[in-house]
């Protein structure tokens, strides 16, 4: 178990932690214009609590595969209206975005941790350290309207991990209360890159971040599988989630908590007990 203090407010992580997806789009590639009012994405939101997560991570603006981007004023229009019935002091509020306007705006609304697809901008860095935020820090190639249109590599596991370490010297100069990064599963990788990456998050793990990991319903399990609806990637997603926490990720983003907190749970047993049983 961890303590942090985000934005004034102190809390207990433990870990691995499930960050509970809380989409306030109409077109997210899974479940887009489910919670179209304010009043069921909090019923929503609370339920995944109640489920396990940990944290709760809202987005004003989807970012599928040929997504289009939004205004401010669309995205805030979203986000607000849920953020400020949420309680700011029962479990961690993350806002996912890329425009500083919205961060600033769900920041005084409450909001504990940036979650930046962006892959670190530097306006929502400062902002983060204005507020005593926490930040997520992922890699994607290219933007969501083309980024899945023949992305290209040398070396995935490689060219990913040298992005996370150009930054780190940067990253150390900021007064944080916690960075985590995301590979950024489905984002500019085909299915061997996402699958390259899977098999070898450990080399991500490093003292100066934690590791959270977003692969649930993606269509990369699809292609392994043939579960063309998202909604029928929950065997594949529960998959992901376990060997990404046998590989050191701390937090697994998810739109199924209760299964996923179980799976994980235990997972975790599991592993304890046999790590008992081969040292006794």
């Amino acid at each position: 178990m961890s303590r942090y203090e985000f934005n004034g407010q102190a809390f207990e992580l433990r870990y691995p932690a499930v960050m509970g997806i809380l989409n306030l789009t109409p077109d997210s590639f899974s479940d887009g214009g489910s919670f179209a009012t304010a009043e069921k994405a909090l019923h929503h939101a609370l339920l995944m609590v109640e489920e396990g997560a940990q944290i709760i991570d809202l987005g004003g603006e989807s970012t599928r595969p040929g997504s289009e981007p939004v205004s401010e004023e669309e995205e805030l229009a979203r986000v607000l209206p849920v953020l400020e019935k949420l309680p700011t002091d029962q479990f961690v509020i993350s806002i996912d975005t890329t425009k500083p306007t919205v961060a600033q705006a769900a920041l005084q609304a409450g909001a504990h941790l940036i979650n930046d697809v962006s892959g670190g901008n530097p306006e929502l860095l400062d902002l983060a350290q204005r507020y005593r935020a926490g930040f997520v820090l992922m890699h994607a190639q290219g933007c969501p309207k083309n980024m899945q249109d023949k992305p290209e590599y040398h070396d995935v596991v490689e060219e990913v991990r040298s992005f996370f370490e150009i930054k780190k010297k940067d990253l150390a100069k900021r007064d944080l209360p916690r960075l985590w990064i995301d590979p950024g599963i489905g984002f500019g990788k085909s299915l061997e890159h996402n699958l390259d990456l899977m098999r070898n998050l450990s080399v991500f793990n490093d003292q100066a971040w934690g590791l959270l990991l977003g692969s649930s319903r993606k269509s990369w399990i699809d292609k392994l599988c043939n579960a063309p609806d998202p909604a029928d990637r929950l065997g594949g997603s529960l998959a992901s989630a376990v060997c990404s926490v046998s590989h050191g990720a701390e937090i697994i983003r998810v739109h199924d908590v209760k299964e996923t907190a179980q799976a994980l749970q235990v997972a975790k047993k599991l592993a304890l007990s046999l790590h008992s049983r081969y040292n006794d």
